[in-house]
């Protein structure tokens, strides 16, 4: 009967862990690991046009499939017919299509990645259209000036990389509105995901003027399309400030007025997450900024910051730069942009374990040449890393597997005297010189570094469409034919049949559930993790037969009886 209690509150003890861990996870903006709640249902029509109220009004426009003509107010309130016009820029990385309504980036498809669900297509991160409405936009406020409303004129110029070129611009220049001029220039350098936009403000009036200039990113609050049901990453704005670093802040806490991020810096920038990609707006330190987030409509989302242009008297012009990077979290080419934006690539609490193991990672790669085998390398340096530690632990199970003829022996002969049990193994125990938790707690300092190799695996856009051997043409996604699943859950097996088998009979049926219950679970991973999963398990098979083997305890096969 205690050794019945005592397995039910392990069992209740095992599941508070998890519980906590969930707790956990949701504490640090991300939601349950392993069983996410549903997203937001996916919109089927298009967004309704909606007032965002950052500082003055600028309002976000309804998605457009094609060009139209619309109308522009003039200093007079009249209004005059303005063709609407859709630029496409193709680079050797991306394809990008401006609006000439706010001179707004509207679509962009990235080349060299391709979309989950259907590998034929290139991959969409911006895009306006009836699913989906994912922007960038600029404007001014603090009067009627131009703003990303405005329809303006699309000044002529090249539109793909001419031979021997690295750089190609679109300009776009507003009507007059309050006296003030606004040209947008957007300049594409090739290879880059990031894209200088230069805002030249110009007082064409007879009074002076003040406006300010605002960045924002406007997206709906569904997940991406073919988001994992069994793991969860986090979708969703973030902004980082020297001062209070990352915040990212999940949908449903902006629509319910529970956004506690930093006001107004000098430094940082604003952000758009999701899985593998990202978007940013970044100015330069020393620029004053307030940034915000807020419900623009039903599932409309904005994030953005606004910065002074000044006053500026007749005549007078001013130039405001700005960077947005829309591309791969790919850790080099973020830190090379602004400090801090490497961590739109969250790896959550364990970031001080998760970015040596990626940097460890990446010099592997770079020396095998495929990911998959990336992955084999470095949990195999790590068993190399944690040999002794491991040692410890398994030549603690070959000494309990050693005694446990005489545990099962004792345990029999005093199954009626459970006090007088308790106190003959506390001896035997003793005399031998065994730990019962040695074997454990090794294991139990890996825990944190090998879950900062699961978010590390779980968070790397190069395993997206990464191939390893064979039928794995993709290490994030699910193997196909489940052969790696199968296998990890027979080499789980395996290592259950090697330990030590537990004295009492409902705990030794626990040993061999656990595994086919987690295991479930690799069957909707991706390649990769199971791929690392699996590595790990044979490396400790062997490291564990090899240390029975030596301490003159033969490898034995403790089978299950489900009696």
């Amino acid at each position: 009967m205690n050794d019945i209690r005592r397995t039910i509150l392990w069992v209740i003890f095992g599941f508070a862990m998890v519980l906590l861990w969930d707790k956990w996870q949701v504490h640090n903006g991300k939601q349950a690991t392993f069983f996410p709640s549903p997203a937001t249902a996916t919109a089927t029509t298009a967004p309704p046009a909606a007032t965002a109220q950052p500082v003055g009004a600028a309002s976000v426009p309804a998605p457009v499939a094609s060009a139209s003509t619309s109308a522009v107010p003039t200093q007079q309130g009249e209004r005059a017919p303005v063709a609407r016009e859709q630029v496409v820029v193709t680079t050797d990385v991306l394809r990008l299509t401006f609006d000439s309504e706010g001179g707004s980036l509207t679509h962009a498809e990235l080349l060299k990645y391709a979309d989950m669900a259907d590998k034929s297509q290139n991959f969409v991160l911006f895009d306006e259209s009836a699913q989906r409405f994912y922007v960038a936009q600029t404007g001014l406020i603090g009067g009627n000036f131009p703003n990303h409303k405005t329809v303006m004129t699309v000044v002529p110029g090249p539109r793909a990389f001419k031979d021997g070129e690295d750089t190609l611009t679109v300009r776009f220049e507003s009507p007059e509105m309050d006296g003030v001029k606004l040209v947008k220039t957007w300049t594409i350098q090739r290879g880059a995901y990031a894209v200088a936009v230069q805002h030249e403000v110009i007082n064409t009036g007879s009074a002076s003027a003040s406006p300010q200039l605002y960045l924002q990113l406007v997206r709906d609050g569904n997940k991406p399309p073919g988001e994992s049901s069994i793991y969860s990453t986090f979708t969703g704005p973030a902004v980082y400030t020297s001062d209070k670093k990352y915040q990212k802040v999940e949908f449903k806490k902006i629509g319910e007025g529970k956004v506690d991020i930093e006001k107004s810096a000098t430094d940082g920038y604003v952000a758009m997450v999701q899985h593998y990609f990202a978007s940013a707006w970044l100015l330069g330190d020393g620029v004053e900024r307030d940034l915000f987030m807020r419900k623009v409509d039903a599932n409309l989302y904005s994030v953005g910051m606004i910065t002074p242009v000044g006053t500026l008297a007749p005549g007078a012009s001013k130039t405001l730069d700005a960077r947005l990077f829309a591309g791969p979290q790919i850790e080099k080419t973020l830190e090379s942009l602004t400090p801090g934006l490497e961590l739109v690539k969250d790896y959550g609490w364990l970031t001080i374990l998760a970015k040596p193991l990626y940097w460890l990672l990446d010099k592997i790669h770079s020396f095998l040449g495929n990911w998959g085998w990336a992955i084999v390398g470095l949990v195999l340096l790590l068993k190399i890393l944690f040999y002794w530690l491991n040692a410890k632990a398994y030549a603690s199970m070959a000494k309990m597997k050693a005694i446990n003829p005489k545990i099962t022996e004792m345990r029999e002969r005093l199954k009626d005297k459970p006090q007088l049990m308790q106190q003959e193994m506390m001896r035997i125990y003793r005399e031998e010189k065994v730990n019962p938790m040695g074997g454990c707690f090794p294991i139990v300092i890996q825990i944190p570094v090998f879950i900062a190799l699961y978010w590390v695996l779980l968070s790397s856009v190069e395993m997206r469409n990464a191939p390893w051997i064979g039928w794995i043409h993709d290490l994030s996604s699910p193997d196909p034919f489940f052969i790696l699943p199968v296998l990890m859950t027979l080499s789980s097996l395996l290592q259950t049949a090697l330990n030590p088998a537990p004295p009492d009979p409902m705990q030794a049926k626990m040993m061999w559930f656990m595994p086919l219950i987690f295991s479930v679970m690799f069957f909707f991973f991706p390649a990769g993790l199971v791929m690392y999963w699996l590595t790990n398990n044979i490396l400790s098979i062997a490291q564990q037969w090899v240390i029975n083997t030596r301490m003159g305890v033969p490898p034995q096969f403790n089978l299950p009886k489900f009696k």
